[in-house]
């Protein structure tokens, strides 16, 4: 859905201003092992030059445990820790969040949003980073032009620590 805006500057030509919706589903699997634990997640926005440009979310353990604060392990989430996360001082209102369980998970996202409103027009790429102890590492990666002109969608399908990942974007 497009929405139209008219904003009047000091009586000189009007401006429209639109609205975009972003849409992303990540699908976390069950898997079937003898240690289960839930992934930390990070889910960010790269530039054409591959650094990060938002962060959309990441998914940790926010609680004390005996094997220390869940902000401990993010530094193993290796190519957003690279990118943006060890200038981020977490937790981070909007953004962060604690692991979520095996199934779908839905983010939505407006094109005023502080994530987007910031982001310049041009070619990017969305970043779902999964890694788990006792477990693997995966990376996925969908690409996309922002501001939407027309509707867009990509999917990933991730093979260990992820499953399908789908994006959709309407102007």
């Amino acid at each position: 859905m497009r929405v139209q805006l008219t904003i009047a500057l000091s009586g000189l030509l009007a401006m429209p201003a639109y609205s975009a919706e972003f849409d992303l589903n990540i699908e976390i699997p069950q898997l079937k092992v003898a240690e289960y634990h839930r992934p930390y997640v990070a889910v960010w926005i790269e530039g054409a030059d591959q650094k990060a440009a938002a962060n959309l979310a990441v998914w940790y353990m926010s609680k004390d445990s005996k094997e220390g604060h869940g902000t401990k392990w993010l530094p193993d989430l290796r190519q957003w820790w690279r990118k943006s996360g060890r200038t981020l001082k977490v937790p981070v209102d909007g953004v962060t969040g604690p692991t979520r369980p095996a199934g779908k998970h839905a983010l939505g996202f407006d094109g005023k949003s502080p994530q987007l409103a910031r982001l310049p027009a041009g070619e990017y790429t969305l970043v779902v980073e999964a890694v788990r102890e006792v477990g693997g590492r995966e990376l996925l990666k969908i690409p996309f032009r922002w501001p939407a002109a027309a509707p867009q969608s990509g999917k990933a399908q991730g093979t260990s620590e992820l499953g399908a990942v789908a994006l959709s974007i309407s102007p």
